[in-house]
Formats: structure tokens, C-alpha cells, sequence
């Protein structure tokens, strides 16, 4: 089977209002930034990694990654990072297929989702995955077609479509479910995402069990 390669694209670019604004991602935990922990989980996964964040890229300069702007203003939410992902990587790494998006608030996610979303690709003929978990789609973690790109900005641009859900219902979906994490506090959910100042803390425990 041909290996299929896939990019990947940090989705930083939220406004972080109920974090009290400023970059979440950016927040210490466990002795590193939430956006250290994703990158470290995220980058075995791909072949090449852009974060997704507006204003100026320089607050990441530490991380040495590409960053890209929304494609789409207004902050128009997780599709316009998903896009943003496909266009960059069209450009900067054609000789990957696809895109998986990691949000940047989430610093527990699985270590095997690319994998799992490609074989879920195969077994299921789809044309594109989601993750779920206790039963609840987790859309900003998905795997997209780079040939989908031009529909997908079509969809934003003139019809002006924001949800995720909305867009994915138009295409072969998969949805690949992920086990709880079990910890001595009990199951957390893999794709948990620090929020609010009370999720950090939640967080913070959660790196000590």
C-alpha cells in the first residue's frame, strides 16, 4: 500500500476569552507550555507541522515552527485553521495528501490518532476523519484531504459556513472513537482541553498521575 503522508497544523488561533484572552496555548504546565506538550505528541505523528495563530508570529519564535495566519478573516473559527493547514501545506510540503489538525488547548491527545484516522480512511472508504470520545464528536481533531481545499474555502467564503459538523455531513466521514484515559482519579477524556483557569489546574494534576 502506498504510504499516504500527512501534515500537520496546530490550531492556535481562537481568542482565548474564556482563558481571559492572551494565547492559552502559551500557559505553563508541568514545567513547559500547554503548546511544548502538544507539540511533542503531535510531531512523531506528521511530516511536517505549521501552527495556525493571528497576530504577530514572533510570540512563538521559541517553538521553530512555521506560523501561518487564518486564510479566512474574522476569526471564523476551527475550519478557517483546517484550511489554513491545506493551503499552507499545498505550498510548503505538496507531497503530502493530507492534513491533521491538533487543537493547541488539548495537551493529552492520543498518540496514535493519525494512525488510527488513516486506517479508519481505508476500512471505511472515507474521504475524511473526526475524533470522538464518550460518545462525543471531537471535531477539531481530524484528518483532511488536501483535495477538499477549494470545496471547503467555497463553503466559507460564500456561504459563509462556520461549523465543522455542517461541512463534514457533505462528505464520506469516518468517526474513529477513543478510549478514556483511566487514572487514579478516575477516566479522563483524551481530547480534555484546558479552557478555563480551573481546567488548567485540572491539567496540572493530570500530568502528576
Amino acid at each position: 500500500m502506498t504510504k499516504v503522508r500527512v501534515a500537520g497544523v496546530l490550531l492556535a488561533g481562537g481568542q482565548s476569552r474564556r482563558m481571559g484572552g492572551g494565547d492559552k496555548c502559551l500557559r505553563p504546565l508541568a514545567g513547559k507550555t500547554i503548546l511544548a506538550h502538544v507539540i511533542e505528541r503531535a510531531r512523531p505523528q506528521v511530516e511536517a507541522l505549521v501552527l495556525n495563530a493571528n497576530g504577530d508570529p514572533a510570540r512563538f519564535a521559541e517553538f521553530g515552527l512555521p506560523v501561518a495566519a487564518d486564510v479566512v478573516e474574522g476569526y471564523a473559527g476551527p475550519l478557517a485553521g483546517v484550511l489554513t493547514g491545506l493551503d499552507w501545506t499545498a505550498e510548503n510540503a505538496p507531497d503530502c495528501s493530507h492534513v491533521a489538525s491538533f487543537a493547541c488547548d488539548a495537551p493529552f491527545f492520543p498518540t496514535d490518532l493519525v494512525s488510527r484516522f488513516l486506517a479508519a480512511l481505508e476500512g471505511e472508504g472515507a474521504e475524511l476523519a473526526c475524533a470522538a470520545s464518550a460518545g462525543r464528536a471531537q471535531p477539531v481533531f481530524g484528518l483532511w484531504p488536501l483535495r477538499l481545499r477549494d470545496d471547503l474555502r467555497r463553503a466559507m467564503v460564500e456561504e459563509g459556513l462556520r461549523k465543522v459538523d455542517v461541512w463534514t455531513a457533505r462528505h464520506r466521514l469516518a468517526s474513529v472513537e477513543f478510549p478514556l484515559l483511566e487514572g487514579p482519579s478516575g477516566p479522563t477524556d483524551p481530547f480534555f482541553n484546558a479552557n478555563r483557569p480551573e481546567d488548567l489546574a485540572k491539567a496540572e494534576r493530570l500530568t502528576k498521575t
